[in-house]
């Protein structure tokens, strides 16, 4: 298991017709603050803040083809050369990062391949260094580039 320390948050939040919506910095929109969410804003300014993974080589919620479906990843971090390097799926708290969460990055793996996978609900996690059919567990998180 890998323990995760976010750095003290600069989320702008807002509360609109009852709810909570926080401002997406990589999105550049607001965006309703669910339990998943928090795990997302967090983990992103983790890997920014303490991390130092470039800004401009991550991208997060985009779409992709799956088969004959569509379907979103949560963090997708780009090497320099601009290819696939780590995916990360972000769960809400109360999600246990069992077999079905590991199952869920490995298939999105067929169609984005990359050398680290990641799992979250949180402060904890799980990852992996792929190479070729073997997944190797890790200690932490890798330096941007290795």
């Amino acid at each position: 298991m890998i323990r995760f320390r976010y750095p003290e948050p600069a989320f702008r939040i807002k509360s609109e017709a009852g709810k909570e919506y926080i401002f997406d910095t990589f999105r550049k929109k607001w965006l309703v603050l669910t339990p998943e969410e928090w795990v997302r804003q967090n983990f992103l300014q983790y890997l920014v803040q303490e991390m130092k993974y470039p800004l401009s080589l991550i991208a997060v919620e985009k779409e992709f083809r799956f088969g004959e479906m569509n379907r979103r990843f949560d963090i997708l971090i780009y090497n320099t050369d601009h290819l696939p390097w780590m995916m990360v799926e972000c769960k809400a708290p109360e999600i246990p990062l069992d077999q079905a969460v590991l199952d869920q990055v490995l298939r999105y793996n067929i169609s984005i391949p990359v050398t680290y996978l990641v799992i979250t609900n949180g402060s904890n996690g799980f990852g992996w260094h792929k190479q070729a059919a073997s997944l190797h567990p890790l200690d932490g998180l890798p330096a941007f580039g290795s």
